[in-house]
C-alpha cells in the first residue's frame, strides 16, 4: 500500500474543516465548494513551497474561503454573537499559525475552532 503523503493529508483535512463550517451555516453548495477547491489548489503549491506551514492550512485555507465567499456571496461566517442587528463576520485566529479559530471581531471573544462552527461544546 502507498504510504499517504503527509503535504496531501494537510490539505485534506484543511478541506474537510472548511466544508463542515460550509455546511453548518447551510452554505455548502456547488459554488461555494468550488472556491473551497480553489483554495486547496492554490495552498497546494504553498505548502510544496513550505513544508513546515502544514500546521498552518486550516487557517490560511478559511481565510482564502472567507475572502472569495465575501467577494461573491457577502460576509461568512456571520457572529453569532452579536445577533443579526449589526451584522458582520467572524475573523481567523491566528492569521498564521496552527489551530485556528473563528473569533468575534468585537466582543474579542472565541466562538469555535475552524472546522466546528455549530458545534455545540
Amino acid at each position: 500500500m502507498d504510504e499517504v503523503n503527509p503535504l496531501e493529508q494537510a490539505l485534506h483535512g484543511a478541506r474537510a474543516l472548511i466544508m463542515a463550517d460550509l455546511d453548518a451555516d447551510d452554505v455548502a453548495g456547488a459554488e461555494t465548494v468550488s472556491l473551497v477547491e480553489e483554495a486547496v489548489a492554490h495552498r497546494r503549491w504553498w505548502v510544496e513551497q513550505w513544508p513546515d506551514g502544514a500546521p498552518y492550512l486550516a487557517g490560511l485555507v478559511a481565510q482564502d474561503v472567507q475572502d472569495a465567499v465575501l467577494e461573491r456571496f457577502g460576509r461568512w461566517p456571520l457572529c453569532p454573537v452579536c445577533g443579526g442587528h449589526d451584522p458582520h463576520a467572524l475573523d481567523v485566529e491566528p492569521e498564521l499559525g496552527p489551530d485556528p479559530h473563528w473569533v468575534c471581531p468585537k466582543q474579542a471573544v472565541v466562538v469555535a475552532p475552524v472546522g466546528r462552527l455549530g458545534v455545540r461544546p
